[in-house]
């Protein structure tokens, strides 16, 4: 678990540059390296900056740390769903 959290602040800080948020540039970049085979459409730049803009609560145009983890709450519930619907399946 210290490693996944590791994994979740590091990438963040990588794609940000040390700085206290992810552009949108680095965003996108981040989105397509990091989430593309648990996520849809992070081939597409629209998808991804309307990912973008539901996050952006204080519609900065940019992505806080607390607003990624917004991302990672979303895609670890979604992959919590699947995980367990797949758990129900296989049960006799």
């Amino acid at each position: 678990m210290e490693e996944a959290v590791k994994t979740i602040v590091t990438t963040f800080v990588s794609h940000a540059k040390g700085k206290e948020n992810l552009k949108s540039g680095a965003f996108k970049k981040m989105v397509q390296q990091n989430f593309s085979s648990i996520m849809e459409d992070t081939d597409s730049s629209s998808a991804i900056k309307e990912m973008q803009q539901g996050l952006d609560a204080n519609d900065d145009g940019e992505v806080s740390f607390q607003e990624y983890l917004t991302l990672i709450g979303y895609v670890a519930n979604s992959m919590s769903k699947k995980v367990c619907d797949s758990y129900q399946v296989a049960a006799p």
